[in-house]
């Protein structure tokens, strides 16, 4: 992270001299700041020592290799200048004013227009500032007009955010909007230039604080003709700090495309299983970020509220959703490490059962006869894992998915995260006024009924299975830095839980969830570079509606994970998608276009090369049939070495990261055919 630091720091730097700049360019008359209760204001009428404070460039949000997802432009505002009148009158001062507005409507639309007494009121008590009268203007528009003003309007200099890539990220970036209006009546000490801003979501509200800088100081005086001294600027503004997150750019772009191509709706996501880096979080739909710069009209604002599309909605995070079968790798595993079964044990699997008054089929309604638990996750069945969920009863399985992350956010800094929902035997008595049946288990264990959860959370569980013995922190904010670059807070990766799962019953559900892919309900997202691992799933969402889910979730690659990822698929009212057809090439759309660079990442590591000089290198002697002639050789001196091959990199056991979840409510419902 450390290479673009100073990349960070002088972009800063740039931002800050840039607006300077502009600023001193136009500040002859009128750059804002006064003090109305100094003397001079009595002993000479139009004499003023104004001291103004210059707003800080806010800090960027970057990726992990410091591309901006937030920065700062300079734009403009179209502003009246009064001069100073010698005989000036309320009649003539407004007649004054309404002429330059007159113009400036020519010029650019959108033009606020004053009041009479606002124009005379400006005229008394802040003449030596200008009175802005559009909204911002960009470069362009700045050139069309600047040759066009004539006397009393200017083109007032501000800071003004910018997200480069308008809906990028846009749920987890967040914006920003006005502290407030300037003031009116007599200028106040060290009142700011422009209108200041703030962090209003995501991470521009989260870490507003570490991202808002020191203002720095302007000082203007004017004689008692109204004639302007060289100006002073005692402090520069400092700008805040950056928040480099560990969401890869290009990577999120890709995401949002892939998502753009295959789902009206849905959501994606992918995590460094090893550090518990969030790489991508992608929701789809979205909204652009700039249409809150400089501020969003009510009339939008409500249009975005009341879209049924939700784009204000991040689903990868705030969603509350029944997993439908990618909560079977839980209940696999469960049974696996509690002893219920072993991989070997053959479960008769028909194509339905009925449970007091309730038929449950299989996703395709075929018996499959008796399968064991590799092929019950290849192929999905619901039957088996119903049996297998009965048997265990649903607080066995539930505390399991409690360990891997369900039930509970994953505390990182999202605004609006959902819990989800792991029932206890307390919410049951709550909500349902019972305790849990046979058929709750059977319902639950196919990922319906109340369980409800996050794409986030699902991403993060696939983590926990992929490497093996932990669930790891997550983490979207790599590093801090302050104005300067240097780091002041730092992401180190660490476990949240210890998943306490025997190894043998993770490596059999990992099995399972490589026949997934090879041959079983997800073959569809089979990559031609490196063996995924996954499982297919499909859920029942809106009862009334009739709208359906489609899941697909998993790590990869099989040998030594890497990434942990899940997509998800919202069907539209009577639709029937499945995890198979509909969200498993999402993940592949994703991941084969990114071959080359992810074949590099997930490579095994180099090993060194020993280079010998055969012409000075000592001779051993020849190994006799009692010493061995598999893994030994004698040395000059007579000693046996021992020439076993070292385990490789791969086969080194690597201690992961681990932590826990929370609680929300659902129906029972059948489940879906799937897959």
């Amino acid at each position: 992270m450390s290479r673009f630091l100073s990349h960070l720091f002088l972009g800063a730097l740039a931002a800050t001299a840039c607006p300077a700049q502009e600023l001193a360019a136009v500040a002859d008359p009128g750059l804002p700041g006064g003090s109305a209760s100094d003397a001079s204001i009595f002993t000479r009428r139009d004499a003023r020592a104004i001291t103004l404070a210059i707003p800080a460039p806010r800090g960027m949000i970057v990726d992990r290799n410091g591309q901006p997802f937030a920065q700062n432009r300079v734009a403009w505002q179209l502003g009246i200048q009064y001069q100073q009148f010698e005989k000036a009158d309320r009649t003539f001062v407004v007649e004054w004013g309404r002429a330059r507005i007159g113009k400036a409507k020519l010029l650019v639309p959108g033009v606020v227009e004053p009041t009479d007494d606002e124009l005379w009121n400006h005229y008394r008590e802040r003449r030596w500032l200008p009175l802005l009268i559009s909204t911002h203007l960009d470069k362009a528009q700045k050139e069309k007009i600047e040759s066009s003003l004539g006397s009393g309007l200017i083109l007032h200099p501000v800071y003004q955010r910018y997200y480069p890539h308008g809906s990028l990220a846009a749920h987890i970036v967040g914006y920003t909007g006005s502290v407030g209006k300037l003031p009116t009546g007599p200028i106040n000490f060290n009142e700011p230039l422009w209108e200041e801003s703030e962090g209003r979501a995501g991470l521009e509200y989260l870490y507003n604080k570490e991202l808002s800088g020191q203002a720095g100081m302007k000082k203007l005086l004017y004689d008692e003709h109204g004639r302007k001294f060289p100006e002073e600027q005692p402090k520069r503004p400092r700008p805040g700090g950056s928040v480099v997150t560990t969401l890869n750019l290009e990577w999120q772009m890709h995401a949002e495309e892939v998502l753009k191509d295959h789902a009206r709706r849905g959501a994606f996501v992918l995590i460094d299983v090893n550090t518990g880096e969030v790489l991508v979080m992608a929701s789809r739909p979205s909204f652009d970020l700039n249409e809150w710069i400089p501020g969003i009209s009510e009339k939008r604002m409500k249009e975005l509220e009341e879209d049924p599309a939700t784009p204000l909605y991040g689903r990868a995070f705030q969603s509350a959703y029944p997993p439908g079968s990618c909560f079977k790798p839980i209940v696999a595993m469960t049974a696996l490490d509690t002893g219920e079964i072993d991989p070997d044990t053959l479960i008769d699997c028909p194509g339905a059962i009925t449970i007091g008054n309730h038929t449950f089929h299989n996703h395709n309604k075929k018996g499959a006869g008796a399968i064991n638990v590799v092929q019950a996750l290849a192929s999905s069945n619901n039957i088996w894992f119903g049996k297998v969920g009965m048997r265990l009863g649903s607080n066995t399985f539930l505390n399991t998915a409690r360990r891997f992350g369900f039930g509970d956010k994953t505390g990182l800094p999202l605004i609006g995260e959902n819990p989800g929902n792991i029932p206890t035997n307390e919410w049951m008595l709550a909500v349902e006024k019972r305790r849990f049946k046979d058929g709750d288990a059977f319902n639950m264990s196919i990922g319906q009924g109340p369980v409800l959860v996050t794409p986030l959370q699902v991403a993060q569980a696939m983590a926990g299975i992929a490497n093996g013995g932990v669930l790891p922190k997550l983490h979207l904010v790599n590093q801090v830095q302050d104005a300067y670059g240097r780091v002041i807070k730092q992401a180190i990766p660490e476990r949240r839980n210890w998943l306490g799962i025997d190894a043998k019953a993770i490596e059999v559900t990992r099995e399972g969830m490589r026949e997934v892919v090879d041959g079983g309900t997800g073959r569809s997202a089979g990559l031609s570079f490196a063996e995924l691992c996954g499982k297919t799933g499909t859920a029942q969402w809106k009862i009334a509606n009739k709208t359906n889910l489609a899941w697909f979730a998993g790590f990869m690659p099989y040998d030594e994970p890497r990434f942990a990822f899940v997509a998800v698929y919202e069907g539209r009212p009577g639709e029937n998608p499945s995890g198979g057809k509909n969200a498993a090439p999402i993940v592949k759309a994703f991941f084969e276009p990114l071959k080359e660079e992810i074949k590099e990442i997930i490579a095994p590591a180099p090993k060194a090369l020993e280079v010998i000089d055969e012409a000075n290198a000592p001779k051993a002697e020849p190994v006799t049939e009692e010493e061995g002639a598999e893994g030994v050789i004698k040395s000059p001196d007579g000693q046996l070495l021992d020439t076993t091959p070292a385990p490789s990199g791969n086969e080194a056991e690597v201690e992961p990261i681990p932590r826990a979840l929370e609680v929300d409510p659902s129906e029972l419902e059948e489940p879906v055919e799937e897959e």
